[in-house]
Formats: C-alpha cells, structure tokens, sequence
C-alpha cells in the first residue's frame, strides 16, 4: 500500500478553528497504576554515567513526572552538554524537546536545526518511509519553538510525503501526524487557509493508513510502535473513518505489560507518554518544579512473573545469502542457555562454541544492535543489515531484550531494505 495516495486534492477541511487540538484518550484504570509507575521506575534506573544519553526517556520522565529527580537532572545535564556535530536530525529534535520539556535553553541546538532542515530535501519519491521519520521529529520540535519560520519547511514535507509512493510505516505516521498536527493547531484562524488544507489532506490519509494497522487486539502496527500511534490518534482533527477503540489499546498494552513486553527503556519512554494521557504536543506545557524539589518515592512495584531456571535449548542459524556479497553461507549450530535469557546470551554462547558465530554491535537508543556478522557488517549505502527471526517471524525486540523459549529456531538473515 503507497505510503500515500494521491488524488485528494478535493478534499475541503472543514475544521473552522485550530488552536485547540481535538483529544481522543483513555485512561490507565487505577487498580493498574501500580504497574505503570513500576514501568517508569525501571526505565529511570537504566540513567546513569554511563548510560547512553537518550532525550526519549527524558520526555517521557517529564511528560510522566520523574520518580527519581537525580535520574531527570543527571540525563538533562548530559544531554544539554550534547555536541550537536554528533547529532543526525531525529537525534538533534529529540534532544531539543528534551530541554524544552525540563525547562533548559536549548541553545544553538534550535538554530542548527532550522538550517539543516531549510537544505533538507527528500532524495526520491521511492525513499523508504523511515527517511521522514528524523524530518517528522524536526517539523515537531521547531513547530513547538517558531511555527511561523517552521511553515515553509513544513510544507515540503507535506508535499514530499504526497508525493512519495514506498509502503506505510506506522512509527514514522505517527510522527508525522504529530508534527503537522503541530502546525495545523499553529495556523492563525481565518489565515492561510491553503497551508491548513495542506496539512489536513497529508493527516486524513496518514491517519488513515494508521487505522489500517490496528489489530484485532488493539495494537498499532506491532506493540513497540502503539505508543506513537496512540499519541498520534489521541491529537490529529482528522479521526479515522473506523473508530480507533483506544480502551482495547489500552487494555492490550497493560496486559503485555504484566506479562514483561517493556523491558528496554527506549521501548518505555514510547509507551509511558500514552499510559499517562500525554502527547510530545504536551511537552511545552510542561511544569517544572526547582531542582531541589523531590517526588515522593513509591515502592512495592509488581513485577513479571520470572521464567524458569532451567537450560533451554536454542537453534540459531546465520544466513547471508545476498548477491555480490563475499563469504556466502547458511550455518546452524545449537546452544544451550538458561531459560530467561536474553537472546544476545544466546549469540554469546554461539560464538564461543563456534568463531564463526562472531559478531559485533553498535550502542543506538534502543540498545545494542548487531551490526556484523562472521565479518559481514551491515551497510547503509547498499541498505544491507542483519534481521532477526523467530521460524520466518521477525523480532520486534533487540538482542538485549528478546528472550527466546525452549527448542525455539532463531534466524539471522542479512537483508537487504
């Protein structure tokens, strides 16, 4: 399905006022609550020294109000010291909504932003869906400092994503529902209407196209995408033709949450947004308190049920097989761990069994990921990386997160994107 469809030019947006943005919400049910801020308490443990500094945890302490006022200081101050020359552009936005949401002076960061985004340009119509998830991030952060300069900038991507044919993705809809729902509730009433017919027919197929990823069960897209997506559907003036049931949403997320599904950090701050009724529109009405100010600490969490302790037994298959890569190769080996491990034990137990199975990983915002194996190292430039499989399904959760079950046959295949 084409990420958008073209042919909506008649399409009249009625909405006479913008700047109240149109709300569709649930609510965690109290008896719950224990578990959300159990969620929250694990997620603001992974900050510390040296922890890779990620602004998405930050927004969502603060959108959530930080259990542990040391964890929100240590990670606003790393992250004010951020060198925006290491920064791409969803990186460089997040951090900038990161600063604003503590109350900080973002600084240069904004200015660096806007000139980056005044010479960014799609490269083709083809580019896959992902490439506007950073330009996405970058409408919506500029958007909540200067939407007037935002405008220009804001237009073209509207008019690249009608333009661009590649297939949806739900995380990157989500962010761009965000971000010109931004720009659409910025709009003076009675003004520019032409930008306001604009945004609204890029957001009448987005959001159509997210409604057509919910599941039976509420998930949008696959479980680590939901936080967005519910974001996204809980702002946008433009509601999808089949009414989005956010209470099964709800209830579907709070149930995988029992059963352990939002171990890593990065997959928390995506969801924690949501669980509280907040949206990254809400992050420049954020209340900050001084910084001596301490949150009252709460205890007794309830945790997952732990797994057993006994060995399972894992096959994992290596697979390149690509076309004008050296080293072809299809290896399986089987290794035995304890039940409950990660899957990166079980890569860890292959390569010692076996140097063949050596591989390395790069630290993201969602933990470690493999980036080469037996000497074949994923490649941006040939879109090339290492996909990891359950049978022929492929994990929605990092090598860090995912733990795999007795007998289970994983697979990594390099693919091509």
């Amino acid at each position: 399905m084409p990420w958008l469809v073209l042919g909506l030019l008649h399409l009249l947006w009625a909405m006479a006022g913008t700047s109240t943005q149109t709300r569709s919400s649930c609510s965690v049910p109290s008896e719950q609550w224990p578990w959300v801020d159990g969620l929250q308490a694990l997620m603001e443990k992974s900050v510390t020294t040296s922890a890779f500094p990620n602004p998405s945890i930050l927004i969502a302490m603060n959108l959530a109000s930080a259990i542990d006022p040391e964890a929100q200081k240590l990670l606003t101050y790393k992250l004010l010291a951020s060198d925006t020359a290491d920064l791409t552009i969803g990186p460089l936005s997040l951090t900038i909504m990161a600063l604003t949401s503590s109350c900080r002076d973002s600084g240069s960061k904004v200015s660096v932003l806007q000139k980056r985004m005044e010479n960014w340009a799609p490269s083709s119509p083809n580019d896959e869906a992902l490439a506007f998830y950073g330009p996405g991030l970058a409408i919506l952060a500029l958007c909540q400092k200067n939407p007037e300069t935002t405008l220009p900038i804001a237009v073209r991507l509207a008019k690249a994503l009608l333009a661009n044919s590649s297939p949806f993705n739900v995380d990157t809809g989500a962010v761009v529902t965000l971000a010109l729902t931004c720009m659409y509730n910025k709009i003076p009433v009675g003004s520019q209407e032409n930008y306001r017919a604009l945004f609204g027919q890029v957001l009448k197929v987005v959001v159509e196209n997210i409604s057509m990823n919910i599941k039976d069960n509420g998930i949008i897209g696959n479980l680590y995408s939901t936080g967005l997506a519910m974001q996204a559907l809980s702002v946008t003036p433009e509601q999808p033709t089949k009414k989005w049931d956010c209470e099964k949403t709800m209830d579907t997320i709070l149930k995988e949450i029992k059963q352990g599904k939002f171990q890593n950090p990065m997959s928390i701050a995506q969801i924690l947004p949501s669980l509280n009724g907040k949206t990254y529109l809400d992050i420049p009405q954020v209340t900050c308190g001084p910084d001596h100010e301490v949150q009252p600490t709460r205890f007794n969490y309830p945790t997952p049920v732990p797994t057993s302790a006994t060995n399972i037994t894992v096959t994992y298959t290596i697979n390149n097989q690509l076309r004008g890569v050296e080293l072809l190769f299809n290896v399986t080996i089987e290794v035995s761990v304890r039940g409950g491990s990660v899957l990166l034990v079980v890569l860890e137990e292959a390569q010692r069994k076996n140097p063949m199975f050596k591989f390395e990983t790069i630290m993201t915002s969602w933990g470690p990921v493999v980036s080469s194996i037996n000497n074949i190292a994923e490649d941006v430039n040939h879109k090339t990386y290492w996909q990891f499989l359950s049978n022929k399904t492929p994990l929605d959760e990092g090598v860090a997160y995912y733990i795999p079950f007795n007998h289970e046959h994983i697979t990594a295949n390099f693919t091509k994107y």
